[in-house]
This record gives structure tokens, sequence and C-alpha cells, in this order.
């Protein structure tokens, strides 16, 4: 009698909830919602924190122009317009318009491989650059001739940081006499260029 009495006292306490009325602050280790769950808090702050962490990243993003200075050197350095960020993604963008794209991607996808020194992730990062942009089957396969596909193929048993180094360097050289003068003379570049150079007279 004692126990029925203690049940029924917990169940005038705490009333049902309405049907289809979700429970505040309910998660896995709090079913019930009737207390204040600190994991649930931690999961909200947490939340709120990565959104505004990746706000602030855009509106950065947004913010940053390459001055009249740099647009200039890129036109005399292609490897210095791709040592910085705002010149790769203009670059990307004329590659785009002519569907050479993954050619870029390709390049910077081997210079994140070259800084990698877990072995694990030396692994992983080496097969998906292989099914990415070496691979026959992939539509993002960039054009390598076949003494440097054999090559590549002979590596991937034991793959190193290095193992597209030549590859990378025969798609760089693709760019930069193939693709390069035609960014210059394009209208991405020329559009900017004159933007900075109205940029710097408004000032």
């Amino acid at each position: 009698m004692l126990e029925m009495r203690k049940r029924q006292a917990a169940h005038i306490e705490a009333p049902p909830q309405a049907p289809g009325q979700p429970r505040p602050n309910t998660c896995c280790l709090c079913w019930c919602g009737c207390c204040k769950c600190l994991w649930n808090e931690d999961r909200i702050e947490r939340s709120e924190r990565q959104t505004c962490t990746k706000m602030d990243s855009i509106e950065a993003a947004e913010e940053q122009h390459p001055s009249l200075e740099e647009v200039l050197s890129w036109s005399r350095s292609f490897e210095l317009m791709l040592r910085t960020l705002e010149g790769r993604e203009v670059f990307r963008e004329f590659l785009r318009s002519e569907y050479s794209e993954d050619n870029l991607l390709f390049w910077l996808a081997c210079e994140d491989l070259k800084k990698e020194k877990n072995s694990a992730l030396v692994d992983e990062k080496a097969r998906i650059i292989y099914e990415d942009y070496v691979s026959i089957l992939s539509p993002k396969e960039v054009s390598l001739d076949s003494r440097v596909r054999e090559g590549i193929n002979q590596t991937l048993a034991e793959p190193s940081n290095l193992m597209y180094e030549e590859a990378q360097f025969q798609i760089y050289t693709l760019m930069h006499r193939d693709s390069f003068p035609r960014f210059l003379n394009s209208s991405v570049y020329r559009d900017l260029l004159a933007n900075r150079r109205r940029a710097c007279l408004d000032t």
C-alpha cells in the first residue's frame, strides 16, 4: 500500500505531457525532461559556438580583397598567384569556366598530402586522390602521361606523402603553360584588375 501511494503522489506531482507537445531539455540521458540537463545545455552552447565561428569565417572571407599590387603581381608570377588564397580563388573561377577546375583541385590535394606526417592519414589521402583524380573511372580524372600514371600505380601498395610529386608537377606545368596565359586575358582577371584600379582612385 505504501508503495502504491508513492506512485500516486509522483503521478500527481508530475502530470503527463499533452499529446504532441515536445518535452523541454529532453535528451538521451534525460528522457523525461523533468530536469535541466547539462548534456543538453552543452550541446546547445557548442552548436551556437560553431554557428558563430562559421558566420565569422564567412564574413571574414567576404571582406578579403586583394590589393591592386597583388593582382598585378599575379600577372608576373604564376607561382605567386597560386600561393595566395585570393589568387587561387580567382584562378579557380576561371578554370571552372573552362571545365578544368579539377587540375587546380588535384594540385591543392597534392600540396595537402605533402604536408601530412601521419602515416594513416597519408594512406587515406593518397587513396582519395587516386580515386578522385587519377583513376580512369573518375569523372574528375586529370591528364597524366602513361609513364607518370604507371609510377603512381606502382607506389599504391605503399603510399607516401610524395608519391604524386611528379604528377603534381606535370599538372602545374599544364596550368602554367596552357591555362594561365588565357586567364590573364580573360574577363575574370581583367574585371578584377579594373575594379582594383577604380578602388584605388576612389580612395
